[in-house]
């Protein structure tokens, strides 16, 4: 029965009552990505007294109980009643949407924090709050529940024999609002270390009393600390990182960069300290004055004599083998996308490209031994490249009246919309010949993947497209690859890595992963990589069969059956060995099966982790294994 809409039908959420209606608006969502914004944004707002230049240590403890401390020595917030709320600036703070100090540019040039609802909405998320604030030789203390005040800022004077000054805040999440209250320290931990590299002398001190970790960052060399991070593992060309900075008040432009001999770039780019994932305008300014300056430079210098051709370097040949970190200072930033990852202000393409082209000529001619090097690098890339042109043209995606282009082992679904899609690889032709009859062929796609594909990670472009798995898998896809990439081409919105549990299994899913994660990282960070989870055992009494993924599920099933004696137990050591049948029913039906998104949540660590398990370097790889193997779950050798 239909009702009168009328003004009594709109409702006002006064305070901070829409935040705790909608909490996935203001912080993403009330998971664990949700749980750990709590802590960025109180974190944020000291790191932007760091960026003032009041603050060079930041504390975070997670406590035993659950509740999160973070504490600077910053100027402390400022408690003085605020003149139209008729209250402490503090309380305004805590409990009022759009209100802090980023705005009008006064108390802070540039600010990390775009909203002003930050810590407000920490405290109305939260089951309580307390905050202590020092300054002018008082200590100032009030608390919060449910974002509400449960009394009135006190005050009284600090006992020490030296005056400091600094904010502490204290969060309990509310448990009934947040689905899990358990923290990742790693992942924490790369966040505070990367906010570390970028504020240089910072110091960052993180512990979690419930694990006893504790992790100490402060990178007096700033960003070229940050690039030596990311090149732990390589080999690089030159040892001195090139650090390029230019102050144009009120912009500043901070960049390093350090050639390894490695295929890939990795270039990463942030803006008041948030990372643009995306790109942006200061990167298009970076990779112009990058091309256009070392051409110039070899021109010059006649170092492209030897070639029996013009050689003219391109975006991807100068850019081969680089680490490079980007990260500009703006008082007014306008960022783009939907994941708000992309610096749209036009002005840092100009100032980015004229610092780096200025700048970066100058270090070359100061340096003639590192320039060669560079230049011969991107050199031997250009000779690939015409190799490698070549390969992308077999793997381009064909009109549909070409779809003989296909690959001959991929069965095909029949839909056509890649929303309702799916694209299995599969380990084996035994294992796909089983998926291939057990699949929907409405939307399950079928292609079976012959042994272990190219590492990427250790071969240059030419020879990545000129590997029969790589181009088979690239042309079922129809994106394209590298820079020519485009997520809007692909065939299916869902691929599914489907190996055995098994070590060679687990090596083949990494090998993908790592053309996905260096080649078309859009892929992963579209939503689109899954893993699927297959059964490890097959249980059955009498007629009664059921399925366990793990061994503790295992025990519990054959203890419900009654124990071991009339208990058979089928261990699979490969899909291949799964019955079409079974393998819909574990595996591939999406109503009763299990798949594991994988996620980009931090791309320096991604890098890293890549580098170590499929590079050059053996002993990074031998440490990585002997510190996680006690972690290794169904191990077969």
């Amino acid at each position: 029965m239909s009702q009168e809409y009328t003004a009594k039908g709109i409702q006002v959420l006064k305070g901070l009552e829409a935040v705790r209606k909608r909490p996935a608006m203001y912080i993403g969502s009330t998971d664990i990505h949700g749980l750990h914004h709590m802590i960025y944004e109180v974190v944020d707002n000291s790191i932007d007294e760091a960026m003032a230049g009041f603050c060079d240590k930041v504390e975070i403890v997670i406590q035993k109980e659950g509740f999160v401390t973070v504490t600077d020595n910053g100027r402390g917030i400022p408690v003085d009643i605020h003149p139209t709320q008729k209250k402490p600036a503090v309380e305004v703070v805590m409990t009022t949407l759009h209100a802090g100090g980023k705005f009008d540019h006064q108390s802070y040039k540039v600010s990390g924090g775009l909203h002003g609802v930050g810590v407000s909405v920490v405290n109305a998320l939260s089951e309580w709050l307390e905050v202590e604030i020092y300054r002018d030789g008082k200590v100032h203390r009030q608390r919060f529940e449910k974002g509400i005040p449960s009394g009135s800022l006190k005050e009284e004077d600090q006992k020490g024999k030296k005056e400091q000054t600094g904010t502490t805040v204290s969060f309990m999440p509310n448990p009934d609002i947040f689905s899990t209250g358990n923290y990742s320290f790693d992942t924490l931990s790369q966040r505070f270390r990367e906010l570390a590299f970028l504020n240089k002398g910072l110091n960052i001190i993180f512990r979690d009393l419930r694990t006893g970790k504790k992790h100490d960052f402060n990178y007096s060399g700033g960003i070229t600390s940050f690039v030596k991070f990311l090149n732990e593992n390589r080999n690089v060309l030159h040892k001195k990182p090139i650090y390029i900075t230019e102050v144009k008040d009120p912009y500043e432009i901070e960049i390093a960069i350090q050639y390894n001999d490695t295929f890939t770039d990795k270039i990463f780019c942030f803006a008041n300290n948030i990372n643009t994932v995306d790109g942006g305008t200061h990167l298009v300014g970076f990779k112009t004055a990058l091309t256009r300056t070392l051409n110039n430079y070899a021109q010059k210098n006649n170092l492209f004599k030897k070639s029996k051709t013009e050689v003219t370097l391109s975006g991807d040949d100068v850019r081969e083998g680089i680490a490079a970190v980007i990260s500009v200072k703006l008082p007014e930033p306008q960022f783009e996308g939907q994941t708000k990852g992309k610096l749209g202000n036009s002005e840092m393409k100009g100032l980015v490209e004229t610092a780096l082209g200025q700048k970066l000529s100058d270090f070359l001619e100061e340096n003639p031994a590192v320039a060669k090097k560079i230049i011969e690098k991107a050199t031997q890339s250009a000779r690939a490249r015409d190799a490698a042109r070549k390969a992308r043209e077999l793997v381009r995606r064909k009109s549909a009246l070409e779809s003989s282009a296909l690959p001959g082992k991929l069965s095909d679904c029949s839909l056509t919309d890649p929303e309702h899609c799916e694209l299995y690889l599969v380990e084996g032709d035994s294992a796909g010949g089983s998926a291939k009859q057990g699949r929907d062929r409405r939307f399950q796609a079928i292609l079976p993947l012959k042994g272990k594909i190219l590492n990427v990670e250790k071969a240059r472009i030419d020879k990545i497209l000129s590997n029969q798995e790589v181009k088979t898998i690239i042309t079922a896809l129809g994106t394209g690859i590298g820079e020519e990439f485009d997520l809007t081409k692909a065939r299916y919105k869902k691929v599914i890595i489907m190996t055995d549990a098994d070590v060679d299994g687990a090596h083949i899913r990494t090998l993908i992963l790592t053309l996905f994660f260096r080649y078309m990282p859009e892929l992963v960070r579209g939503g689109c990589v899954y893993i699927a989870q297959p059964p490890l055992y097959r249980v059955k009494k009498g007629k009664e069969a059921q399925y366990a993924y793990n061994d503790a599920e295992k025990d519990a099933l054959v203890k419900d059956m009654g124990g071991s004696s009339a208990v058979y137990i089928q261990r699979y050591k490969g899909l291949g060995e799964m019955n079409p049948d079974q393998l819909w029913m574990t595996t591939m039906d999406p109503e009763r099966r299990t798949i594991l998104q994988i996620t980009l949540e931090d791309a320096v660590e991604a890098d890293h982790i890549f580098n170590i398990l499929m590079g050059d370097q053996v002993e990074p790889r031998k440490n990585f294994i002997q510190e996680n193997a006690l972690e290794v779950k169904n191990l077969d050798i």
